[in-house]
Protein backbone atom coordinates (compact mmCIF):
# COMPACT_ATOMS: atom_id res chain seq x y z
CA UNK A 1 0.00 0.00 0.00
CA UNK A 2 1.40 3.37 -1.33
CA UNK A 3 0.51 6.16 1.04
CA UNK A 4 1.09 9.78 0.18
CA UNK A 5 1.48 12.65 1.87
CA UNK A 6 -2.37 13.92 2.26
CA UNK A 7 -2.69 11.47 4.51
CA UNK A 8 -0.35 12.73 7.09
CA UNK A 9 -2.83 14.43 8.73
CA UNK A 10 -5.16 11.97 9.04
CA UNK A 11 -6.41 10.45 12.52
CA UNK A 12 -5.96 7.57 13.28
CA UNK A 13 -7.71 5.34 16.48
CA UNK A 14 -4.82 3.41 18.58
CA UNK A 15 -5.04 -0.11 18.60
CA UNK A 16 -3.16 -3.19 20.70
CA UNK A 17 -1.09 -4.42 17.47
CA UNK A 18 2.73 -3.29 17.02
CA UNK A 19 3.82 -1.44 14.18
CA UNK A 20 7.41 -0.86 13.59
CA UNK A 21 8.97 1.73 11.48
CA UNK A 22 11.88 0.82 9.05
CA UNK A 23 13.71 3.96 7.60
CA UNK A 24 15.66 4.79 4.75
CA UNK A 25 14.19 0.92 3.97
CA UNK A 26 16.13 0.83 0.76
CA UNK A 27 16.69 -2.88 -0.56
CA UNK A 28 16.47 -4.27 2.70
CA UNK A 29 13.54 -6.77 1.69
CA UNK A 30 14.63 -9.65 3.74
CA UNK A 31 14.85 -7.75 7.10
CA UNK A 32 11.23 -6.42 6.23
CA UNK A 33 9.96 -10.04 5.22
CA UNK A 34 11.67 -11.32 8.59
CA UNK A 35 9.80 -9.12 10.58
CA UNK A 36 7.37 -9.47 9.02
CA UNK A 37 7.45 -13.28 9.92
CA UNK A 38 7.98 -12.39 13.60
CA UNK A 39 5.20 -10.54 14.01
CA UNK A 40 1.32 -11.20 14.28
CA UNK A 41 -0.87 -11.29 11.74
CA UNK A 42 -2.86 -7.81 12.93
CA UNK A 43 0.95 -6.52 13.16
CA UNK A 44 2.14 -3.92 10.53
CA UNK A 45 5.78 -3.08 9.06
CA UNK A 46 6.22 0.50 7.59
CA UNK A 47 8.85 1.18 5.41
CA UNK A 48 9.79 5.02 4.86
CA UNK A 49 12.30 6.05 1.46
CA UNK A 50 13.10 8.90 0.16
CA UNK A 51 11.94 6.94 -3.18
CA UNK A 52 8.64 5.58 -3.03
CA UNK A 53 10.41 3.04 -5.51
CA UNK A 54 12.47 1.50 -3.34
CA UNK A 55 12.04 -2.42 -3.12
CA UNK A 56 11.79 -2.46 0.88
CA UNK A 57 8.70 -0.68 -0.07
CA UNK A 58 6.94 -3.07 -1.95
CA UNK A 59 7.39 -5.60 1.17
CA UNK A 60 6.05 -3.11 3.85
CA UNK A 61 2.67 -3.33 4.29
CA UNK A 62 2.46 0.62 4.26
CA UNK A 63 5.02 2.82 2.14
CA UNK A 64 5.59 6.27 3.21
CA UNK A 65 7.87 8.53 0.44
CA UNK A 66 9.59 11.19 3.07
CA UNK A 67 12.06 13.77 2.37
CA UNK A 68 15.96 13.65 1.86
CA UNK A 69 17.42 12.38 5.66
CA UNK A 70 19.49 16.72 5.07
CA UNK A 71 16.06 17.76 4.49
CA UNK A 72 15.61 20.32 7.29
CA UNK A 73 11.97 18.97 7.79
CA UNK A 74 13.28 15.41 8.08
CA UNK A 75 12.48 14.75 11.39
CA UNK A 76 9.03 16.54 11.96
CA UNK A 77 8.19 14.42 8.84
CA UNK A 78 9.29 11.56 10.44
CA UNK A 79 7.28 12.79 13.83
CA UNK A 80 4.26 13.37 11.74
CA UNK A 81 4.67 9.62 10.10
CA UNK A 82 5.08 8.30 13.87
CA UNK A 83 2.32 9.56 15.09
CA UNK A 84 -0.26 9.40 11.93
CA UNK A 85 0.64 5.31 12.50
CA UNK A 86 0.80 4.71 15.78
CA UNK A 87 4.52 3.28 15.46
CA UNK A 88 5.61 1.69 18.34
CA UNK A 89 9.58 1.15 16.88
CA UNK A 90 11.78 3.01 14.67
CA UNK A 91 14.86 1.33 13.11
CA UNK A 92 17.05 2.82 10.47
CA UNK A 93 18.40 0.67 8.03
CA UNK A 94 21.13 3.65 6.62
CA UNK A 95 24.57 4.17 8.08
CA UNK A 96 23.92 8.23 7.11
CA UNK A 97 20.75 8.26 8.89
CA UNK A 98 22.33 6.94 11.99
CA UNK A 99 23.99 10.44 13.40
CA UNK A 100 20.60 12.28 12.95
CA UNK A 101 18.49 9.51 14.17
CA UNK A 102 20.38 9.54 17.11
CA UNK A 103 20.90 13.14 17.88
CA UNK A 104 16.96 13.48 18.00
CA UNK A 105 16.19 10.29 19.34
CA UNK A 106 15.04 11.82 23.02
CA UNK A 107 12.75 14.92 21.40
CA UNK A 108 11.19 12.22 18.76
CA UNK A 109 10.98 9.60 21.79
CA UNK A 110 9.37 12.87 24.26
CA UNK A 111 6.45 13.92 21.24
CA UNK A 112 5.87 10.51 20.75
CA UNK A 113 5.42 7.22 22.66
CA UNK A 114 7.34 5.11 20.22
CA UNK A 115 11.10 3.81 21.04
CA UNK A 116 13.76 4.92 18.82
CA UNK A 117 15.92 1.74 18.50
CA UNK A 118 19.06 3.48 17.74
CA UNK A 119 22.30 3.87 19.90
CA UNK A 120 23.72 7.28 21.11
CA UNK A 121 25.06 9.85 19.74
CA UNK A 122 28.88 8.85 21.48
CA UNK A 123 28.72 5.14 20.00
CA UNK A 124 27.14 6.50 16.75
CA UNK A 125 29.81 8.62 16.37
CA UNK A 126 32.97 6.64 17.55
CA UNK A 127 31.48 3.71 14.79
CA UNK A 128 30.60 6.18 11.70
CA UNK A 129 34.29 8.13 12.24
CA UNK A 130 36.08 5.33 11.07
CA UNK A 131 39.45 7.41 12.63
CA UNK A 132 37.57 7.17 16.35
CA UNK A 133 36.80 3.37 15.42
CA UNK A 134 40.20 2.95 15.24
CA UNK A 135 41.44 4.36 18.75
CA UNK A 136 38.49 2.38 20.19
CA UNK A 137 39.50 -0.81 18.82
CA UNK A 138 43.19 0.07 20.19
CA UNK A 139 41.76 1.45 23.71
CA UNK A 140 40.22 -2.15 24.67
CA UNK A 141 43.25 -4.10 23.78
CA UNK A 142 41.93 -5.23 20.07
CA UNK A 143 43.96 -5.54 16.95
CA UNK A 144 43.50 -2.93 13.62
CA UNK A 145 44.85 -2.23 10.90
CA UNK A 146 46.88 0.81 10.99
CA UNK A 147 45.18 4.30 9.47
CA UNK A 148 46.52 7.54 8.33
CA UNK A 149 44.55 10.57 7.29
CA UNK A 150 47.29 12.50 5.61
CA UNK A 151 48.73 11.27 2.30
CA UNK A 152 52.10 12.86 3.82
CA UNK A 153 52.40 10.83 7.07
CA UNK A 154 51.55 7.59 4.77
CA UNK A 155 54.64 7.87 2.64
CA UNK A 156 56.92 8.99 5.25
CA UNK A 157 55.75 5.24 7.41
CA UNK A 158 56.21 3.89 4.34
CA UNK A 159 59.67 4.95 3.31
CA UNK A 160 61.05 4.32 7.05
CA UNK A 161 59.59 0.43 6.28
CA UNK A 162 57.29 1.01 9.25
CA UNK A 163 54.47 -0.15 7.04
CA UNK A 164 54.20 -1.29 3.46
CA UNK A 165 51.41 -2.16 0.20
CA UNK A 166 48.90 -2.70 -0.11
CA UNK A 167 46.47 -0.26 0.83
CA UNK A 168 43.20 0.44 1.11
CA UNK A 169 41.68 4.64 0.46
CA UNK A 170 38.49 5.29 1.98
CA UNK A 171 36.23 7.83 2.81
CA UNK A 172 36.69 8.66 6.57
CA UNK A 173 33.01 8.76 6.77
CA UNK A 174 31.82 6.23 4.99
CA UNK A 175 29.14 3.40 3.76
CA UNK A 176 28.62 0.59 1.61
CA UNK A 177 31.95 0.39 -0.41
CA UNK A 178 31.58 4.27 -1.65
CA UNK A 179 35.09 5.20 -3.08
CA UNK A 180 36.96 2.52 -1.92
CA UNK A 181 40.50 1.77 -3.76
CA UNK A 182 43.02 -0.80 -3.48
CA UNK A 183 46.49 0.51 -4.40
CA UNK A 184 49.30 -1.86 -4.72
CA UNK A 185 52.12 0.96 -5.22
CA UNK A 186 53.56 4.72 -4.87
CA UNK A 187 51.99 5.86 -8.24
CA UNK A 188 48.31 4.36 -7.52
CA UNK A 189 48.25 5.49 -4.04
CA UNK A 190 49.17 9.04 -5.13
CA UNK A 191 46.55 8.87 -8.11
CA UNK A 192 44.03 7.23 -5.90
CA UNK A 193 44.24 9.81 -3.08
CA UNK A 194 43.89 12.61 -5.55
CA UNK A 195 41.27 11.31 -7.36
CA UNK A 196 39.13 9.99 -4.16
CA UNK A 197 39.45 13.49 -2.72
CA UNK A 198 37.75 15.11 -5.84
CA UNK A 199 34.90 12.31 -5.90
CA UNK A 200 34.64 12.92 -2.54
CA UNK A 201 32.70 16.28 -3.03
CA UNK A 202 30.56 14.64 -5.67
CA UNK A 203 29.30 12.09 -3.62
CA UNK A 204 26.60 11.51 -1.17
CA UNK A 205 28.94 11.71 1.49
CA UNK A 206 29.86 15.44 0.78
CA UNK A 207 27.79 16.48 4.03
CA UNK A 208 29.24 14.37 6.37
CA UNK A 209 32.80 15.02 5.19
CA UNK A 210 32.98 19.03 5.83
CA UNK A 211 32.98 17.45 9.66
CA UNK A 212 37.16 17.66 8.32
CA UNK A 213 37.34 17.79 5.11
CA UNK A 214 41.17 18.04 4.82
CA UNK A 215 41.83 14.59 6.98
CA UNK A 216 38.48 12.95 5.11
CA UNK A 217 39.68 10.56 3.43
CA UNK A 218 41.67 7.58 4.92
CA UNK A 219 44.65 5.46 3.90
CA UNK A 220 44.65 2.20 5.75
CA UNK A 221 46.70 -1.33 5.70
CA UNK A 222 45.03 -3.89 4.06
CA UNK A 223 45.05 -7.18 5.70
CA UNK A 224 45.72 -10.18 3.59
CA UNK A 225 44.29 -12.33 5.45
CA UNK A 226 40.47 -13.81 5.65
CA UNK A 227 37.68 -11.92 6.21
CA UNK A 228 34.40 -12.52 8.68
CA UNK A 229 31.43 -11.09 9.24
CA UNK A 230 29.94 -10.72 12.74
CA UNK A 231 26.67 -9.87 14.25
CA UNK A 232 27.09 -8.40 18.10
CA UNK A 233 23.90 -8.65 19.37
CA UNK A 234 22.65 -6.27 22.99
CA UNK A 235 19.44 -5.70 24.01
CA UNK A 236 18.00 -2.13 24.11
CA UNK A 237 19.60 -1.26 27.11
CA UNK A 238 23.09 -2.01 25.93
CA UNK A 239 23.65 -5.55 27.70
CA UNK A 240 25.84 -8.37 25.94
CA UNK A 241 23.40 -11.36 24.14
CA UNK A 242 25.49 -13.00 21.77
CA UNK A 243 28.07 -12.93 18.97
CA UNK A 244 27.25 -14.57 15.60
CA UNK A 245 30.07 -15.06 13.33
CA UNK A 246 30.31 -16.10 9.77
CA UNK A 247 33.18 -16.70 7.10
CA UNK A 248 32.94 -15.16 4.16
CA UNK A 249 33.45 -16.85 0.93
CA UNK A 250 32.08 -14.57 -1.64
CA UNK A 251 31.87 -11.08 -2.11
CA UNK A 252 30.04 -8.54 -4.33
CA UNK A 253 30.13 -5.00 -4.50
CA UNK A 254 30.94 -5.05 -0.99
CA UNK A 255 28.52 -7.05 0.60
CA UNK A 256 28.64 -10.64 1.10
CA UNK A 257 27.35 -12.74 -1.59
CA UNK A 258 28.10 -16.16 0.19
CA UNK A 259 29.09 -17.19 3.69
CA UNK A 260 29.25 -20.25 6.02
CA UNK A 261 28.32 -19.84 9.81
CA UNK A 262 31.08 -20.54 12.11
CA UNK A 263 31.08 -20.96 15.99
CA UNK A 264 34.55 -20.12 17.52
CA UNK A 265 35.54 -18.76 21.22
CA UNK A 266 38.44 -16.13 19.83
CA UNK A 267 35.52 -14.10 18.13
CA UNK A 268 32.93 -14.75 20.51
CA UNK A 269 35.42 -13.36 23.01
CA UNK A 270 35.84 -10.01 20.80
CA UNK A 271 32.17 -9.53 20.74
CA UNK A 272 31.61 -9.54 24.13
CA UNK A 273 34.79 -7.17 24.75
CA UNK A 274 33.26 -4.57 22.00
CA UNK A 275 29.96 -5.14 23.12
CA UNK A 276 30.68 -3.85 26.92
CA UNK A 277 32.72 -1.34 26.00
CA UNK A 278 30.78 0.34 23.54
CA UNK A 279 27.26 -0.83 24.90
CA UNK A 280 25.28 -0.46 21.68
CA UNK A 281 21.62 -0.68 20.87
CA UNK A 282 20.48 -4.26 19.60
CA UNK A 283 22.46 -5.48 16.74
CA UNK A 284 26.05 -4.31 15.76
CA UNK A 285 27.42 -5.05 11.97
CA UNK A 286 31.43 -5.97 12.62
CA UNK A 287 34.33 -7.11 9.68
CA UNK A 288 37.22 -8.68 11.12
CA UNK A 289 40.21 -10.42 9.02
CA UNK A 290 42.46 -13.20 10.25
CA UNK A 291 45.90 -13.34 9.11
CA UNK A 292 48.84 -15.09 10.52
CA UNK A 293 46.40 -16.41 13.61
CA UNK A 294 45.86 -12.73 15.00
CA UNK A 295 42.54 -11.51 14.26
CA UNK A 296 42.15 -7.66 13.21
CA UNK A 297 38.92 -5.63 13.71
CA UNK A 298 37.67 -3.15 10.78
CA UNK A 299 34.45 -1.66 10.56
CA UNK A 300 31.17 -1.21 13.55
CA UNK A 301 28.50 -0.57 11.95
CA UNK A 302 25.52 -0.57 14.74
CA UNK A 303 22.42 -1.13 12.66
CA UNK A 304 21.50 -4.58 10.61
CA UNK A 305 23.73 -4.85 8.04
CA UNK A 306 23.86 -6.99 5.38
CA UNK A 307 25.54 -9.89 6.59
CA UNK A 308 22.70 -10.30 8.63
CA UNK A 309 20.55 -12.74 6.84
CA UNK A 310 23.68 -15.61 7.16
CA UNK A 311 23.65 -15.14 11.08
CA UNK A 312 19.31 -15.63 10.95
CA UNK A 313 19.64 -18.63 8.17
CA UNK A 314 22.20 -20.02 10.60
CA UNK A 315 19.74 -20.57 13.15
CA UNK A 316 19.57 -16.80 15.43
CA UNK A 317 16.65 -14.57 14.97
CA UNK A 318 18.00 -11.76 16.07
CA UNK A 319 14.74 -10.43 14.63
CA UNK A 320 12.24 -11.91 16.74
CA UNK A 321 14.44 -11.18 19.93
CA UNK A 322 13.69 -7.62 18.92
CA UNK A 323 9.69 -8.32 18.62
CA UNK A 324 9.68 -10.21 22.03
CA UNK A 325 12.06 -7.12 23.99
CA UNK A 326 9.49 -4.79 22.43
CA UNK A 327 6.24 -6.77 24.06
CA UNK A 328 7.96 -7.14 27.19
CA UNK A 329 9.18 -10.79 26.59
CA UNK A 330 12.34 -11.61 28.53
CA UNK A 331 13.57 -15.10 27.52
CA UNK A 332 15.33 -14.91 23.74
CA UNK A 333 16.89 -18.42 24.40
CA UNK A 334 14.31 -19.89 22.51
CA UNK A 335 15.45 -17.77 19.44
CA UNK A 336 19.15 -19.00 19.32
CA UNK A 337 19.87 -22.28 17.68
CA UNK A 338 22.62 -20.85 16.15
CA UNK A 339 24.60 -24.06 14.31
CA UNK A 340 28.16 -23.67 12.55
CA UNK A 341 28.76 -24.80 8.91
CA UNK A 342 25.74 -23.62 7.53
CA UNK A 343 26.25 -22.39 4.09
CA UNK A 344 24.17 -19.51 2.33
CA UNK A 345 24.07 -17.26 -0.19
CA UNK A 346 22.04 -14.18 -1.69
CA UNK A 347 20.22 -14.04 -4.98
CA UNK A 348 18.24 -11.44 -6.85
CA UNK A 349 14.48 -11.09 -7.54
CA UNK A 350 12.29 -9.04 -9.92
CA UNK A 351 10.15 -6.59 -8.14
CA UNK A 352 7.13 -5.20 -10.72
CA UNK A 353 6.76 -1.54 -10.32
Amino acid sequence: MILSQILWEQITTKTNNMHILFTCAGRRNYLINYFKEALTNDDKVFCADIDITAPAMFDADVAVEVPSIYDKNYIDTIIKVIRLHNIDAVISLNDLELPILSKHKNDIESKTNTKVLVSNSEVIDIAFDKMKTVAFLKSIGLKTPKTFTQYNKAVESIQNGEIDYPFVVKPRWGSASIGIDFVENQEELELSYRLQRLKLQKSILKNISQIDIDNALLIQEKINGQEFGMDIVNDFEGHYVGTFVRKKLKMRSGETDKAVSVIDKRFEEIGETISKHLKHVGNLDCDVFEFDNQLYVLELNPRFGGGYPFSHEAGVNVVAMYVNWLKGGENQDQFNKYTSGIITSKCDRMLRM
